[in-house]
This record gives structure tokens, C-alpha cells and sequence, in this order.
């Protein structure tokens, strides 16, 4: 457990979901959390559970040693602008998790101090997120610090900053793209007789399991797929069917479109 204070400044969406995933991971004690947001309602289980609520910012900042900025990217600099003098780079290290601001421009606005960059997904909550890291000014006691942190939250990898946006795109935007060839499954799965809770367990159960049989055995997609694909069979006839429909080469266009989005905003 760390005992670090640690301040996520913006409680919403991600920001209390990387709150309650340090909370059920064990890495850090209710007490030493402290989320701010202007509207504190929907923080209410959170304050429940010990966590700090502030509506400022400032207090935040000069109460804690790790700072998670988890703001909208359009008020991201206005707010640090803002709070530019609670910053000291000889005490906190700034974590940014926003879309689209690079480590240059924080590093703008509050000049010196050690930035992380990190990409997590909203499975932070339940430990299960993959986050992608880059850093500058930083030491390697504080990049494993942060890396260990975000891997009570799941997975871990330091890439170079170029591929952040690519990186929120597979990994971030990657969760509703998953999430969306479910939904398809437990549609389909309904259309062949299934009720829907049955569809969704079965549909749920077997993505989390093709996950995980590449993650625990390190292989390659199509190496699992050939396990299952039997001469005349009725898998490699859906599969068939799936890619003259256009399956693989839609879900590639909608990676790059997400891509060129973020690139060209």
C-alpha cells in the first residue's frame, strides 16, 4: 500500500474511476485520496468510502504528492494556468490522463516539474485497464512508482509519446469498439434463441476468455482461431461471411478514423 497522497484533480468519468481502482486494488487508503470537482454530487459513494471531496483545486494540489490530472482537454491549461503557483516540482509529480495534451504542453505551463503521461481505459475501475506511459524530467524511482501504481490497475507499458494518440485510440476508444462487437453477439444470439441475459453472459464470457488466452499464452490471434475452424465447419463459415461483409476491414477504418480525429482536432 502507498502512502503517498495522492490528488486526481477532475472527478469525472475517469478520474473516479482511476479513484475507485486505487481504492479496491489496495494500493492507497481512502484517506489519502482527494478528488476534486465543482459538482461533488455524483461523488457521494466515494466521499462515503473516506475519500476527500474539494471543490478546490488548490487544496488539492498543496495536500498531495502525486497529482492525476484527469480534466476535459478543452480547460485542462486554463485550470493548471490557474493553480500554476500550488505546483512544486521538488514535491509532486504531475500524471496527466488527458486525451490530446501532449507533455510539451504541460510542461508550458508548469515548467520543471516531472511529467507522466499515461493512457489508461475505463476498466481502470475494475483493475482491469491497459495504460500507456511516457515521461519526461521524471526519475526512474518516480516512473516506478507510477508504473506500479497503474499496474494494481491492470496492464502496463511505456511507449514513446508519438504513439500516445494511437494508444488512446487501441486502448481507450478500444473499449466501446469492444463493447460494440458484443452488443452485435448478443444480438445475433438472441436472433438464434437465446434470452438476453443468457446472450450477454455467454457473449461476455467467451470475449474475456479469447482475451485472456492470448494474454496467458502469448499467441497470436489466428493461432486460436485455427483451433476452432474445422474443415466444412460452421465457424470458419461465419468467419467467411463476417469478412465478405467487411468485419476486419470496417473495424480497421474505424481505428484510423478515431486516429485521424484526434490528429487533425
Amino acid at each position: 500500500m502507498s502512502a503517498k497522497k495522492i490528488a486526481i484533480i477532475g472527478g469525472g468519468n475517469l478520474g473516479s474511476a482511476i479513484a475507485r481502482g486505487l481504492l479496491k486494488s489496495g494500493f492507497s487508503r481512502a484517506g489519502d485520496i482527494i478528488v476534486t470537482k465543482r459538482d461533488t454530487s455524483t461523488l457521494t459513494d466515494l466521499r462515503e468510502a473516506g475519500v476527500q471531496i474539494e471543490t478546490d483545486n488548490d487544496i488539492a494540489i498543496r495536500g498531495a504528492e502525486i497529482i492525476v490530472v484527469a480534466l476535459k482537454p478543452y480547460n485542462v491549461r486554463e485550470i493548471l494556468q490557474e493553480f500554476k503557483s500550488s505546483f512544486d516540482p521538488a514535491k509532486h509529480i504531475l500524471i496527466s490522463v488527458v486525451t490530446g495534451v501532449s507533455i510539451d504542453d504541460l510542461e508550458h505551463v508548469v515548467p520543471g516539474m516531472p511529467v507522466v503521461r499515461a493512457m489508461p481505459n475505463t476498466a481502470i475501475a475494475i483493475q482491469e485497464s491497459i495504460t500507456c506511459i511516457s515521461h519526461k524530467h521524471a526519475t526512474e524511482e518516480q516512473i516506478r512508482y507510477v508504473k506500479t501504481m497503474f499496474d494494481q490497475l491492470g496492464a502496463t507499458v511505456t511507449i514513446d509519446e508519438k504513439l500516445m494518440d494511437a494508444a488512446t485510440v487501441l486502448g481507450a476508444c478500444g473499449i466501446a469498439f469492444a463493447l460494440r462487437f458484443i452488443r452485435a453477439n448478443i444480438q445475433g444470439g438472441i436472433e438464434i434463441g437465446f434470452d438476453v441475459r443468457t446472450a450477454s453472459l455467454i457473449a461476455a464470457q467467451t470475449v474475456k476468455g479469447a482475451a485472456e488466452l492470448l494474454i496467458r499464452e502469448n499467441r497470436h490471434p489466428e493461432e486460436e482461431i485455427d483451433k476452432v475452424t474445422t474443415p466444412k465447419g460452421c465457424t470458419i463459415a461465419g468467419l467467411n461471411e463476417m469478412e465478405h461483409q467487411g468485419f476486419s476491414s470496417s473495424l480497421i477504418k474505424g481505428i484510423t478514423a478515431s486516429y485521424n480525429k484526434i490528429v487533425k482536432d
